[in-house]
């Protein structure tokens, strides 16, 4: 893991145009060019053929947080994948919204805030009144989601710790993100959280013997880990009403 702060634009008001910095070359495999200087210019990157296609980069105001590390299996794939499974069934069975799960850049203008979280939801009303955007491509489709959705999950790995429990929890909150969803599973029993926003600070739901309630989905869920039939954890998400 890796992160570059970038010096300040210019003086008062921010009215100079930014001077680029030399290119910053990140781990002999990523190079950040010289003329990222602000959240601004951190989006134009990502919509050049610049950008890296691998890793996780993320802009977290005023800083360039880089990810080079492989994606582990069982701490980690495997639990976002359980997520995605439970969330996905219960909303066939509940549509209210659109659950988009990770590699998708989401960005907050608000919080300077540019990441790929490993999940996010928002309902349809959100996205109808526009509070969460879908930005086009330059040659089609839609690449990246602006504003403020009702959910989003971070799963913890070995180098994203303080990232998730402190940088992004910041700015989540600054971002008015209704619920962070918080999953740390490195450990023989895994650790769940709903972060609820309460008076624009995050509090953690009440657990009742594992079962946290989302008022977002409005039904309780619980991470549960399990061994497979070849000894390895096995994880899902039980949901209830």
């Amino acid at each position: 893991m890796s992160t570059t702060a970038l010096p300040p634009v210019s003086g008062p008001g921010l009215t100079a145009p930014a001077l680029p910095h030399p290119n910053i070359l990140v781990d002999n495999r990523m190079v950040i060019p010289g003329w990222v200087r602000d959240h601004p210019t951190y989006r134009q990157w990502v919509r050049t053929d610049e950008y890296p296609e691998s890793g996780w980069v993320s802009f977290l105001d005023g800083e360039i947080y880089v990810d080079l590390n492989m994606e582990e299996l069982f701490t980690h794939n495997q639990v976002k994948q359980a997520f995605n499974v439970s969330v996905g069934m219960h909303l066939l069975q509940q549509p209210t919204g659109r659950f988009v799960p990770d590699r998708m850049l989401f960005s907050n203008l608000h919080a300077s805030l540019t990441t790929e979280p490993d999940g996010l939801y928002a309902h349809w009303a959100t996205m109808q009144s526009q509070r969460l955007r879908f930005i086009p491509g330059k040659k089609g489709g839609y690449l990246e989601l602006e504003g403020t959705p009702d959910m989003i999950l971070e799963i913890i790995s070995r180098y994203s710790e303080t990232k998730d429990t402190v940088r992004l929890r910041s700015l989540y909150e600054k971002a008015s993100i209704p619920e962070y969803w918080l999953v740390d599973a490195r450990k023989e029993e895994p650790h769940f959280d709903i972060l609820r926003l309460d008076d624009g600070l995050y509090q953690s739901a009440p657990n009742d013997q594992g079962w946290l309630k989302s008022e977002v989905f409005n039904c309780f869920l619980q991470l549960v880990r399990d061994v497979d039939p070849l000894g390895q954890p096995l994880f899902f998400v039980k949901v209830k009403s």
